[in-house]
């Protein structure tokens, strides 16, 4: 009996060790970040870091503004077209599609989901640039000539190219994620509202969704991060104009991983570049942690209010 006791004392307190290291991994990230990059708060004000597009480096000019800016229009470009592809493609495979077919396309979507992200930054220049540039913007541009469609940039290189191939990205994972949380809601409750006269639809929209929701909403936020943290198919689409300032869909955009993955370890040699650059990372991780709290926030409550 004491050597279980002993046993199980030691496992909890690995576990609990593990998991503290865990924690705390965050914790470090943000202060080794912040050191890194406290040279550049030394040398100019925090508000002409952010809001400035300033980016010259040579003149110690770092405004991330462009690339800020950047960041979230890719992103909410790729959240706009991929949770209701998620949602709807997820429905359809739990509650509608036959059971032999859908055998067949989970693995399928499980496969989209785990390809590398420079097969899809390739796919991104021979497929969706040449359909943004040719068949997308003349459209839009002509018939909406206003913002968010106006624009001057006609490569196809630009911030809905770079969201929808984000959007192809994270959608698959964004399915599997909610699929499988549909398939959790209890039969009964599905058996009580047919039985009750709703319809198929009527059942999927008011009791399947309504239950699974706050499943659904972790999944569109574990789909948030990593839109917001992507980089290499990005960098191959986004264009990648260095300090513009992107004021439409088809302007060229330089989120802040392409910045980071782009630039760190080059041009060392002018002050202050390294730090600004960890800078960037900094504010990165900051605005991912601050949309995953606001996130879980909302999420809580959705739990809270449902019991």
């Amino acid at each position: 009996m004491r050597y279980r006791q002993l046993k199980d004392q030691i496992a909890r307190r690995v576990v609990s060790l593990f998991c503290l290291f865990t924690v705390s991994l965050l914790v470090m990230m943000v202060f080794g970040l912040y050191e890194r990059a406290k040279p550049v708060f030394h040398a100019g004000r925090l508000g002409e870091l952010l809001f400035s597009s300033d980016w010259h480096p040579a003149q110690g000019k770092f405004g991330l503004a462009s690339f800020l800016a950047g960041t979230f229009w890719v992103t909410a470009i790729a959240m706009v077209m991929a949770v209701p592809m998620s949602v709807l493609t997820a429905t359809f495979l739990a509650e509608y599609c036959p059971r032999k077919i859908r055998e067949r396309l989970k693995p399928v979507i499980d496969l989209l989901a785990g390809i590398s992200p420079v097969i899809y930054g390739v796919w991104g220049v021979i497929v969706i640039v040449p359909f943004v540039r040719d068949i997308v913007m003349p459209f839009l541009s002509e018939r909406l000539p206003f913002f968010p469609f106006a624009s001057d940039n006609y490569t196809g290189f630009g911030a809905l190219t770079a969201g929808i191939v984000l959007a192809v990205m994270v959608a698959p994972l964004m399915i599997a994620v909610i699929e499988e949380i549909m398939e959790t809601v209890p039969l009964g409750m599905k058996e009580s509202s047919m039985a009750l006269g709703a319809t198929r639809w009527q059942t999927t929209q008011r009791v399947i969704l309504k239950k699974a929701g706050p499943g659904i909403l972790a999944a569109v936020i574990l789909g948030l991060s990593r839109a917001l943290g992507e980089t290499m198919a990005v960098l191959m689409v986004a264009g990648c104009a260095m300090g513009v300032f992107p004021k439409s869909i088809f302007d060229a955009a330089y989120p802040l991983p392409a910045l980071i993955a782009n630039t760190y370890g080059e041009m060392m040699s002018v002050p202050l570049y390294d730090a600004a650059i960890l800078l960037a990372a900094f504010v990165l991780l900051v605005v991912t942690v601050l949309f995953n709290m606001a996130a879980w926030g909302i999420l809580l409550y959705m739990e809270a209010k449902e019991a």
